[in-house]
């Protein structure tokens, strides 16, 4: 920054929204002074209202000659450094205030500081200011300012969708309909937002239209900015979070405030299962209950480790970040795994260097859960084990193990013995359902879910005959049962 009473070598001037009339009284004294000044683009209406004489000379041409803007944006700041080195003070003028998504002017002041320039910042009237205006709103306390460029460049929102947002630099039906793509991933297709163009001139217009006609809009231009109304209250998972936090406050509920991580143990697993039902069931409303119902449990555990000091929940959320992109390097990274087999042999061998890394002499199966139901468990060894290679060639071989543990069972005479086999069978049968790609915790359950639907057929007929189910023949029981399997099922 300049010193007092001291020339500066360069002056970075904000020329305001697009109004001549909205100049400072100090940028419209310098510009009057001046001779000639530079200026980021031409592209700017405040340009035409310039004084008379002012020799303008515009960096447009870099432009012109790159393909991305941070290119463009480190050429004019090595540029306007060295026309600064011959030519003080030298003027650089941007549109709006130079540091209100304006890129290029803390680069020049970083590498005047290198070179030992001075410098002196002139202050602009924002596009902010009269977007605002327009839209008859207070950005305060919580309109989130985003960059257009940077959500295109995503797949998901990076800002909480149950706050008001401005999205600026929509300059093209290109970048709108990209920015679409990726809001839609969040906010319904007729969600209204307004369109703001020429903010700060006398062609201000605003179009309020729904989403999916985003891109649609024949004004979209270099002044362009969307204002994206929010959802509705507690639609993101900050304000979700203190839903929780105070629920566990001095003022919260006194029956959240008793719970720890053991004793919310036994409500996470039943969560689990009721979310697993849902899926099950391929019921979404359901889907969507219970997973709400199982965030709440992980949510729960992160809150009450945040306030012992053991972890946040950002912890959580960035250990699991971190992990995944360590653990994808044919995505984030440049390694060209082509297949599916691949990536999975690789995620394995990225585990094994991390457990060697941390110090853990662990085996691959050390870390699949006690806990797991048994199916589970039994079908993860599995995988595990096949990820390095140790499985059947085929399936043929897979199922030649049942019958061979059938005959071993009914050679078997001892108790334990028994149960050995009988485990070894339920094993072999869950190595089937793994190379048919079936759950078999699933489909056992959906097995439990029939013999529970047709065993109640056989009770309601019993009931209707005045019979009790002890009175009925097996024979009897059996043509119901075959009778409710031949009913349509809607």
């Amino acid at each position: 920054m300049k010193m007092d009473n001291q020339q500066p070598d360069i002056i970075i001037l904000g020329l305001g929204p697009g109004n001549p009339d909205y100049l400072t009284v100090r940028a419209a004294e310098v510009l009057t002074a001046s001779e000639e000044i530079y200026l980021r683009t031409e592209q700017h209406p405040t340009v035409d209202g310039l004084p008379e004489g002012l020799i303008t000379h515009s960096f447009d041409w870099i432009y012109e000659e790159e393909d991305d803007f941070q290119t463009v944006y480190q050429r004019i700041a090595a540029e306007v450094i060295s026309l600064a080195q011959s030519h003080s003070p030298l003027i650089y003028a941007v549109p709006g205030d130079p540091f209100i998504a304006e890129d290029t002017p803390a680069l020049i002041l970083e590498r005047a500081r290198q070179a030992g320039l001075s410098v002196e910042v002139i202050h602009g009237v924002s596009f902010l200011e009269p977007t605002f205006a327009a839209l008859e709103d207070d950005p305060l306390p919580q309109v989130t300012v985003v960059d257009a460029l940077e959500l295109t460049s995503i797949h998901y929102p990076s800002f909480p969708p149950d706050q008001p947002a401005l999205i600026v630099q929509v300059y093209s039906p290109h970048i709108a309909s990209d920015l679409k793509l990726t809001l839609m991933a969040v906010y319904p297709n007729d969600h209204l937002v307004s369109l703001i163009h020429e903010a700060g001139t006398p062609e201000i217009k605003i179009e309020n239209i729904p989403l999916y006609e985003l891109d649609r809009s024949p004004w979209i231009g270099n002044r362009t900015a969307l204002y994206l109304p929010p959802l509705a209250k507690g639609s993101s998972i900050e304000s979700f979070l203190e839903i929780v936090a105070h629920l566990r406050a001095p003022e919260g509920c006194p029956w959240d405030r008793e719970q720890d991580h053991q004793s919310l143990r036994p409500n996470l697993l039943e969560e689990a299962y009721e979310a697993l039902e849902a899926i099950d069931k391929d019921d979404p409303a359901s889907m969507q209950e219970e997973f709400g119902d199982l965030l709440l449990q992980i949510v729960l555990h992160a809150q009450i480790a945040s306030e012992y000091g053991e972890f946040t929940l950002s912890d959580v959320i960035r250990g699991i970040y971190t992990k995944l992109i360590q653990r994808h390097p044919h995505v984030f990274g440049d390694l060209d795994l082509g297949e599916a087999g691949a990536v999975i042999k690789n995620w394995e061998a990225i585990k094994a260097q991390e457990r060697q890394e941390n110090g853990e002499e662990k085996g691959m199966l050390d870390g699949v859960p006690g806990s797991l139901p048994a199916l589970t468990q039994a079908e993860t060894y599995q995988n595990r084990a096949a990820r390095v290679g140790f499985d059947w060639e085929n399936l043929e071989g897979v199922l030649a193990k049942i019958p061979e543990e059938i005959d071993e069972l009914r050679d078997c005479e001892d108790g334990i013995r028994q149960i050995q086999e009988i485990g070894d069978l339920l094993f072999s049968v869950v190595n089937v359902a793994r190379w048919l790609r079936v759950d078999a915790e699933s489909a056992l359950r959906g097995a439990n879910q029939r013999f529970k639907e047709r065993f109640a057929y056989i009770e309601e007929k019993a009931r209707a005959e005045r019979r009790e189910l002890s009175e009925m023949s097996l024979e009897e029981m059996d043509a119901l049962w075959e009778e409710y399997k031949d009913l349509p099922k809607g």
